[in-house]
């Protein structure tokens, strides 16, 4: 059984470095740190109380922030020539997140014990993905990490940068939208009934458009408003479970694809994290069927990784990538062309990255542009749909006013 040691020893250059590892025992400890090529000062064994127990959770989602500021220092330090252990002891205390903390003393640990970097990031798939697993991989092959790194950093920023540009430009949208729901909820609930009391007491025949609105107001009030809680929840419940599944997952990554408007725009995010991802894996040196195989895992659509299986297959077969890339609909006939003109010429990571900038430009303006669209389409709706409820109120008191004079 494994026992857990503290461990002091000293690099050539007499520098103190401590650590911790499992062993059988002090002196097949101190046997591996020898191969290592260091000094063994100390070996000392752990000491656990009772009802004590050191736990370390992982499976905990990293924010990507923290994974690309880690994977820039830790390019820096590289590059700079420190020692990978050292380098991951740095990371590990200087790291604002805890779980992110952990995670990299871990693979210190593994590090230690004679694995590789990659071995040790593999563990830990909820902060490290496999394209930046094999790109590490590759790295280490060539004898070019703190390259391959930078790489791996620049496409992070990039995704990221995207993905929170979008999300800053639908925070208003939704905002708009949520604050529409609530205020229409509250005028439902609260507003119309007192309305609905004082028209009953003052007799008459009441309006069509406010005996709707009395009704809606009648059944949101009452126990259809408990029904439309358990719809939502249902519906929520049962579209996890759909989306959760390959089948469920293709049919909506599909379905986006050919949205009216917006369609367009997620077919240009796919486009541009295929060309990115494919063209940094080819240009640190990663196999072009592996590189494939990890682009179709990381586009984050399934239409686009299913073209890609028929695309490796076919590069199994000895064909060019641009051929049965240009069978599948999903990739422009601008990508194809791009991606024949760098198998020719040799520089396919070349005219990858051209083909990524592009659509990054793309995904951009187009955010722009939905953003513009939205915002006064959104006003609009929240405008009518007040409009109507405060007419459908001041109906019955106008033809009051009218029976009067």
């Amino acid at each position: 059984m494994a026992t857990q040691f503290t461990y002091t020893v000293r690099d050539r250059t007499g520098r103190e470095i401590t650590g911790s590892l499992e062993a059988e025992n002090a002196d097949v400890l101190a046997g591996k740190l020898r191969q290592m090529g260091y000094f063994v000062v100390s070996v000392d064994q752990v000491k656990v109380g009772v009802g004590k127990k050191e736990i370390h959770i992982f499976g905990v989602k990293v924010k990507q922030e923290d994974i690309n500021i880690f994977t820039r220092q830790f390019a820096t330090m590289i590059n700079a020539g420190l020692p990978l252990i050292k380098c991951l002891s740095i990371l590990s205390q200087q790291t604002e997140s805890s779980s992110l903390a952990d995670i990299i003393t871990d693979c210190q640990r593994e590090v230690e014990a004679g694995r590789s970097l990659s071995e040790a990031l593999s563990k830990h798939p909820e902060a490290f993905s496999n394209l930046y697993v094999a790109m590490v991989r590759a790295g280490e092959l060539g004898g070019m990490l703190d390259d391959v790194l930078l790489r791996v950093a620049d496409q992070l920023e990039r995704e990221y940068e995207i993905r929170r540009k979008v999300k800053s430009a639908m925070t208003y949208p939704i905002a708009i939208m949520g604050i529409t729901l609530v205020l229409l909820a509250g005028m439902m609930i609260f507003v119309i009934p007192k309305f609905a009391d004082m028209f009953k007491q003052m007799g008459g025949e009441l309006p069509s458009l406010t005996k709707v609105m009395v009704g809606i107001s009648h059944f949101v009030g009452g126990w259809g408003g408990l029904v439309i809680i358990a719809c939502v929840i249902g519906g929520v419940v049962a579209w996890r479970r759909f989306k959760a599944t390959d089948r469920g997952r293709y049919a909506l990554d599909k379905f986006k694809l050919k949205m009216p408007y917006v369609g367009g725009l997620f077919h240009k995010t796919a486009m541009s994290k295929f060309s990115r991802s494919l063209g940094t894996l080819i240009s640190s040196g990663v196999p072009i069927l592996g590189a494939l195989e990890i682009t179709g895992e990381t586009t984050g659509n399934m239409v686009v990784t299913k073209a890609l299986d028929s695309v490796r297959a076919g590069v199994k077969e000895g064909e060019t990538i641009a051929r049965p890339l240009g069978e599948a609909d999903v990739f422009p006939p601008m990508v194809v062309q791009m991606i024949a003109i760098g198998e020719e010429t040799g520089a396919l990571d070349v005219m990858l990255a051209k083909v990524s900038e592009f659509y990054d430009s793309e995904v951009n303006a187009g955010v722009d542009s939905l953003t513009s669209t939205l915002e006064p389409m959104l006003m609009m709706f929240l405008g009518v749909s007040v409009g109507i409820i405060v007419i459908s109120l001041y109906l019955p008191i106008f033809r009051v006013i009218t029976m009067i004079k």
